[in-house]
This record gives C-alpha cells, sequence and structure tokens, in this order.
C-alpha cells in the first residue's frame, strides 16, 4: 500500500488496523488475511484522500475481494498463464472466465495475443456492455536491452527508456501506455511527455531486478510456467548461452516440473531453498526434483546460507539468478546485501 510512492508507515496500520477490527471481529466467517489487508488498503485511501486508485487484483477475477468496488475507469487484464488452477479452473479459459469476472461494463484493456482467451473476454463484455481495447505490439519497434534499462521506439512518441532489464518489458508498457491513452480520451490530462516520463521512473522490484555485478545477481519473482518461459527468454537475450547459478524456491502446489523444463538448458547449477511461507516446497524435496537434470542440485534449509553458497559457486564473473516465488524476495534481497557487506 502506497500513496504518491510512499508506503503505509507502521503507525498508519496501526491506526486503520484499528479502525476494522471491530468489523472483522463481528463477523461470522472470520475474513481471510488478504481480505484484511484489502480493507486496511481501502481505508488507507480514503484516509490520504487518493484522487486516482491502481488496485491490482490477488488471485485474480470475479471472487477476488478487490472486486467489490464499483466499475473501474479502466478494467486492466494482462496475460494469462496457468496458475491458481485449483481456485480457477483446469483450463485457459477457465482461468480467462475467472479474470475477466473484474469487468462490469466501462472499459476494458487486455494484453491480447491468445485467441482463446480473447474470445472469453468478448463474449463477456458484450453481455456486459464493456468497450474492449488490446494493446497493439506493432507500434513497439526498434528494441535495445541492457541491464540498466530496455530502450525501444513506440509510435507516436519517439524512443522510451524502461529502466527494467526484462526482454518482455516492452509489451508490459505498450499495455500501461493503451490505457493511459484511454484515459485521457475519456478526460484526465496526460501529456506525451508525462507517458514518457512516468516509464523513465518505473520501479518493479523483483521482476527481473539487476541487484548487483561481480556476479550479476538477478533477481526475479518468475512463480509460473509463463513467467519461467519469458524470465527464460530474457536471460538468453542477455547473456546467451552462459551458464547460470539458479536460487530456487517455490510454493508446493506450483507446476515444478514445468518451471524448470525452462531454465535446465541455462543450468550451471541448483541451489534450492525454502521461501518462508506455509505452501513452501520444502529445500530437500525441490532438490530431488532437480537432481534429474544435468546440472547439480543442491539443498539449503537456510536460504542466506544458500544464497551465499550460489554466490561463491558463481564467482565474480558469474551470473546468480533467484526465482521461483514473489514470496522469498525479501529474504532473497536481505541475504545479497549481507553477503555483499561480508564480501567487503
Amino acid at each position: 500500500m502506497q500513496v504518491d510512492s510512499e508506503h503505509i508507515t507502521d503507525d498508519e496500520l496501526i491506526v486503520m488496523t484499528e479502525e476494522i477490527r471491530p468489523f472483522a471481529d463481528a463477523m461470522k466467517d472470520p475474513p481471510t488475511e488478504f481480505e484484511l489487508i484489502t480493507a486496511l488498503a481501502m481505508k488507507h485511501f480514503e484516509h490520504k484522500k487518493c484522487d486516482v486508485v491502481v488496485l491490482e487484483v490477488g488471485m485474480g477475477g470475479e471472487l477476488d475481494s478487490t472486486n467489490v468496488i464499483d466499475t473501474p475507469d479502466a478494467a486492466v487484464i494482462t496475460t494469462i498463464g496457468y496458475d491458481h488452477i485449483k481456485e480457477l479452473g483446469p483450463s485457459i479459459s477457465d482461468i480467462a472466465m475467472a479474470k475477466a469476472g473484474i469487468i462490469k461494463g466501462g472499459d476494458v484493456v487486455i494484453y491480447g495475443g491468445d485467441r482463446e482467451v480473447e474470445d472469453v473476454f468478448e463474449t463477456v463484455c458484450e453481455k456486459r456492455g464493456a468497450r474492449l481495447y488490446r494493446a497493439d505490439f506493432s507500434r513497439v519497434k526498434r528494441q535495445e536491452l541492457t541491464l540498466d534499462a530496455v530502450t525501444f521506439e513506440f509510435e507516436p512518441y519517439g524512443d522510451i527508456v524502461l529502466p527494467l532489464a526484462g526482454a518482455y518489458q516492452p509489451k508490459n508498457a505498450a499495455l500501461a501506455i493503451t490505457v493511459l491513452e484511454l484515459l485521457r480520451e475519456n478526460g484526465y490530462i496526460i501529456s506525451d511527455s508525462d507517458i514518457i516520463n512516468g516509464i523513465a521512473f518505473v520501479r518493479w522490484p523483483g521482476r527481473f531486478e539487476v541487484l548487483g555485478q561481480n556476479p550479476i545477481f538477478i533477481l526475479d519473482g518468475a512463480h509460473n510456467p509463463q513467467a519461467m518461459e519469458v524470465t527464460a527468454d530474457s536471460l538468453r537475450r542477455h547473456f546467451g548461452e552462459r551458464k547460470i547459478v539458479f536460487i530456487i524456491g517455490v510454493m508446493a502446489d506450483k507446476d515444478v516440473d514445468t518451471m524448470i523444463s525452462y531454465i535446465e538448458p541455462l543450468a550451471g547449477a541448483f541451489f534450492a531453498v525454502k521461501p518462508s511461507f506455509p505452501r513452501a516446497m520444502d529445500a530437500k524435496t525441490l532438490a530431488e526434483r532437480l537432481s534429474r537434470c544435468d546440472a547439480p542440485s543442491f539443498a539449503y534449509e537456510d536460504l542466506h546460507e544458500g544464497v551465499d553458497e550460489a554466490i561463491k559457486r558463481a564467482g565474480k564473473d558469474g551470473i546468480v539468478c533467484a526465482l521461483g516465488s514473489l514470496y522469498f524476495s525479501g529474504d532473497v534481497r536481505a541475504a545479497w546485501e549481507h553477503a555483499k557487506r561480508e564480501a567487503g
């Protein structure tokens, strides 16, 4: 929860919690943690008198607690992948239908690119009287990749510098720009320079984030097969076929084998760790799954120790990539910072 890039403070969180506590305590069906967090966020945004709120869903869709809002100025649906299939359904159409639950009418902007998924959104939009828009990726022209930024040409704005390293980020930016253009058409005052400058200041912690050099250390929250595939593509785009030391931590309910298959050809070694979360897969269990790969695998119950050993394995000229879960990104970051301090 943040307003104008300022995270909610501990004191503010205490105040909001005390405000909603009586209502939560009175409920016969106790609210989940995410439902409580959603309520806290709503109260925080109300107290801060926010003019605009960008509200990200949790699992996404009709049954998500964030979906209590009225029709938004824009309902934005990014790429659809096979995730949370136990809750959302086994097929890509089932998952798309669940995601389409946020469509209430008004304007809907989708990533596009999958005909089966688009058919679902078109049907729901027609039923609910919503206007459907797609990001036009043909507007993305030339691209230049470095570990500091992606520079690309986007019609009609010319060169845009996006300070993110993932090769897939220009398409994400195209979706965001499409939303901004639509909001501008609907009365928001947004200039071309606002769009260009806004993108130039984007931060996305934990998504192909380069924490440091010597060795190159990348932190990525890829936690499903689709995300793992595009992360593997970005690694190839940046490093070719250089071998990478992977630190892996996953939730036990994920399609681990498919996830691993995308990065196995790039692996010089695997270091299995366990994220600090109840659903996390045990490090030894994960290492056993990884042992089927050609690259050696190691299990570390202590995440800090696993990060230290992975850095040593890579050496100063190597590459380390930590991925598999968003839940362990904070712990990995702390472990990397500690290792760099110890190294002087």
